[in-house]
C-alpha cells in the first residue's frame, strides 16, 4: 500500500510515518518510481508506534523494544517491554513530583509578594 493510504488507516501523518520508516520502526519498499510501498503488517506498526509515542517514549526508546510491542495494537504490553514502561512511569512520578515543589515555590513568592491593599481602597468583591 502507499504511504497515503497507510496514513489513511492509521491516523497518522505521511511525515511521520516517513519518520518511523527513517528510524527503522517500519519496513517499506520502494517501487520502481521511488514511490514508499509498505505490506500490510506496517498497519499496526504504525499505530503502535504512535500509542508509545502518546505515552511518551521517544523514536530512539521504541526501537530498543521488543519486536513483540509492534506486532499488534493492544493496550496490553509484552512482558519483555515491562520493565520500560515502569521506568516511564517513574519518571513521569518524579516530574509530576518537581513540579509540585515548583508551583509551591512560586506560589511561596507571589504570596510574600503580594501587596495588602490600603484599608480605603477594598478589592470589588470584598463588602464594604
Amino acid at each position: 500500500m502507499n504511504i497515503g493510504e497507510l496514513a489513511r488507516r492509521t491516523g497518522s501523518s505521511a511525515r511521520s510515518i516517513r519518520h518511523y520508516d527513517k528510524a527503522g520502526l517500519i519496513t517499506s519498499y520502494r517501487r520502481d518510481n521511488g514511490y514508499r510501498d509498505f505490506e500490510e503488517e506496517a498497519v499496526p506498526q504504525v499505530m503502535q508506534v504512535a500509542r508509545m509515542i502518546r505515552l511518551g517514549f521517544s523514536l530512539e526508546e521504541i526501537a530498543t523494544f521488543p519486536p513483540c510491542m509492534l506486532r499488534q495494537v493492544t493496550t496490553a504490553v509484552c512482558p519483555d517491554a515491562l520493565a520500560a514502561h515502569r521506568e516511564r512511569l517513574a519518571e513521569v512520578d518524579q516530574q509530576l513530583f518537581d513540579l509540585a515543589r515548583l508551583r509551591e515555590r512560586l506560589l511561596s513568592v507571589l504570596d510574600a509578594n503580594a501587596a495588602p491593599l490600603p484599608s480605603t481602597e477594598r478589592a470589588p468583591h470584598e463588602p464594604s
